[in-house]
């Protein structure tokens, strides 16, 4: 096969969907996507499935056709993207209390979520002065690219969204008076589930962006566009821009913050081992340890073949790390 060749396919996806047999389907599940050489993760709990996978096309394409075998999954959409590296190092199914943590119980997501834009009516929703624009996103993520006018929470953990909507709900908030509020995140999973917190909270018109920003950035021409930026994705590319084009960012090895051009300068960058948002949380041992890990990722790929190396020293930013979980790698795409 031609090297340029893009030869494997990730697939994100997600559903809510009441299942309350949700821990006897981790087993089977995980059995067929490693006979099928698919690897990335996906999560289970009581209100359905959420993750990202990739490997050959035709693994891939098994794993969804036996989701969807399912009839609860029937309806079960996904994007695509292709790719010349295989993006994950390894296939995990786990079992979760929610496929995406938001921490409120009794929340319906698929009974009860807010109303669908089309990315190709998306612009128009924005620009309307009378909407308030919100990024679900964390601050990490906004931080490297967003939509004109949307307002950063700045959160940490998307379980950190609730008590930001209380208090701007008070006098003097930008959500007081409950108005018209157009919300948006990587894939889509988040906004369904933040939507369906704000319904709960007596918002009346909420809305959210159909497919997420991955979907209006591979819809909706650039010269069009009100994005600016790249966004970013939980897997090998880090972000992407319009097109669904590999963005500009690269990923921190020792903390997994995406790196743009400023903190690729930075003299606390050292590839694999620090960069300006981790430098100096590691001891003398660890950065030894991811040094020795870089140096042998390198000789990997001189020689052509796949290098996993030992488990990073220390925890990867608890941000990074965390979302990645609860997002299913959402973003992917």
């Amino acid at each position: 096969m031609d090297s340029v060749t893009p030869r494997y396919l990730t697939a994100a996806l997600y559903r809510f969907v009441d299942l309350p047999d949700f821990a006897a389907l981790r087993e089977p599940l995980q059995t067929l996507c490693d006979a099928n050489g698919v690897r990335g993760m996906l999560l289970l709990a009581p209100e359905g499935v959420n993750g990202t996978i990739a490997g050959e096309p035709q693994g891939v394409h098994a794993v969804l056709a036996w989701l969807r075998s399912d009839a609860r999954f029937a309806a079960l959409q996904h994007k695509e993207a292709l790719a010349e590296r295989m993006p994950f190092y390894r296939m995990r199914v786990r079992l979760k209390r929610e496929i995406v943590t938001l921490g409120v119980p009794g929340l319906n997501p698929a009974r009860n979520a807010g109303t669908y834009v089309k990315p190709e009516d998306w612009n128009a929703l924005i620009d309307d002065p009378g909407v308030v624009v919100v990024d679900t996103r964390n601050d990490y993520e906004v931080g490297i690219g967003t939509f004109e006018r949307a307002i950063n929470p700045h959160t940490q953990t998307f379980a950190e969204f609730p008590a930001w909507v209380a208090q701007q709900s008070q006098p003097g908030g930008v959500l007081a008076g409950k108005p018209r509020v157009a919300m948006f995140c990587t894939g889509g999973i988040r906004c369904e589930k933040s939507t369906a917190f704000l319904k709960s909270q007596g918002f009346d018109e909420v809305y959210h962006l159909e497919g997420g920003i991955l979907k209006y950035l591979e819809t909706v021409p650039e010269e069009s566009s009100r994005w600016h930026g790249d966004c970013f994705v939980f897997d090998e590319r880090v972000s992407v821009g319009h097109g669904l084009a590999p963005g500009h960012h690269q990923l921190c090895r020792s903390c997994r913050m995406p790196l743009g051009e400023a903190e690729l300068q930075s003299s606390q960058y050292v590839p694999g081992v620090s960069c300006p948002y981790c430098h100096g949380t590691r001891t003398p041992e660890q950065e030894r340890a991811l040094a020795e890990r870089e140096r042998q990722m390198q000789l990997a790929r001189q020689r052509g073949q796949e290098h996993i190396g030992a488990q990073q020293p220390g925890r990867p930013t608890r941000a990074v790390a965390k979302n990645a979980e609860d997002d299913g790698m959402d973003g992917t795409t």
